[in-house]
């Protein structure tokens, strides 16, 4: 039994959810989400919320499938409300980042400037050091994160890199830590 999935998911004021076919269809004012609903779950919006149950709770992926519908809700209502963020830090002499149309132009110890392209749906603002992302979609925000993460990620003993802004590097002493002995 999913015990967040008992929960009613209440819409804010300016959010509209819809079953479809295929799933569920929520719009609010920064966009709009779909959610595909596997076939043991059943999906009901009333009275300014959605309650989403298993058809039968003895199905072998019931609780499971039931708590991550739930999830992918929660999210996509949270989303199209508020939408989410993700911040990334860039550490290191001369390395720097500019937003140019729907394209994020970093220069990050290359021998070439990277143009990474932002999909439909993230937008980007760089200010000094840090690169902040939002979208509407969680899924898609973590996605693009990572990737540009993996660009340059941060090294053990300088700490060079593009880190998230609540990452912890863990810092290496390096050579001349054993030069002494």
């Amino acid at each position: 039994m999913s015990r967040l999935g008992k929960l009613p998911i209440i819409l804010p004021a300016g959010v509209s959810a819809a079953v479809t076919a295929s799933g569920l269809t929520v719009k609010g004012p920064k966009g709009e989400q779909k959610v595909l609903v596997n076939s043991i779950i059943s999906v009901k919006v009333e009275n300014g919320g959605i309650v989403i149950a298993p058809f039968d709770k003895a199905a072998k992926n019931a609780s499971a499938m039931w708590g991550l519908v739930w999830s992918l809700t929660r999210n996509a209502v949270i989303g199209v409300s508020e939408g989410f963020v993700k911040k990334l830090e860039i550490n290191g002499v001369g390395y720097r980042a500019a937003v140019a149309g729907s394209n994020l132009n970093m220069n990050l110890g290359f021998s070439h400037p990277i143009v990474f392209p932002l999909p439909a749906g993230i937008t980007a603002t760089v200010e000094g050091n840090t690169i902040t992302l939002s979208s509407a979609s969680k899924e898609l925000l973590g996605e693009i994160s990572a990737q540009i993460r993996k660009i340059r990620q941060p090294e053990p003993y300088k700490g060079k890199g593009i880190k998230y802004s609540d990452e912890v590097i863990r810092r290496k002493a390096g050579k001349s830590a054993t030069k002494g002995k």
